[in-house]
């Protein structure tokens, strides 16, 4: 596969997670596991452009497929707007379901460039936060997006 624009290969059992390959093959460690029954969607990345929880696609499903984590997103030193957006707006306390959250709204904008306050909150009811109250998560988002809802 390729992560992150670098070709990865690795044998792997096939009983292997994606997200315990981008972890632990891979050692990119942004991507993080929280419950193993994609309830909370930590681990989210992008499988050929689509936001896709790792904790339910086999590594061996990824074969010569496209995935990108949260180290993928900035360029180089240039943080992505979704990533400026969380930091301005304090979108994050522990950071725990940041890189998850934030694959997440990158998709989310993909397929609703301007959303509202009301479709972000829908958008994103697949990721949970247990510090933030999610305000702050909506507004980075809708920061993002250029949206004024």
């Amino acid at each position: 596969m390729t992560i992150n624009g670098t070709k990865v290969s690795a044998d792997v059992e096939p009983r292997t997670l994606l997200v315990h390959f981008i972890r632990e093959q891979a050692s990119l460690k942004g991507t993080n596991i929280g419950c193993d029954s994609s309830s909370c969607g930590a681990c989210t990345v992008h499988l050929n452009g689509e936001s896709a929880k790792s904790c339910t696609v086999l590594a061996v499903q990824a074969d010569e497929q496209e995935v990108t984590t949260i180290e993928g997103l900035a360029d180089g030193e240039t943080l992505h707007p979704m990533q400026e957006a969380f930091r301005d707006c304090h979108a994050l306390q522990c950071g725990y379901c940041t890189p998850g959250m934030v694959m997440a709204a990158v998709s989310l904008l993909d397929e609703i460039p301007a959303p509202t306050e009301l479709e972000v909150r829908e958008g994103l009811e697949g990721n949970l936060c247990r510090c933030t109250g999610y305000h702050n998560i909506v507004k980075a988002v809708l920061q993002a997006s250029g949206s004024k809802s």
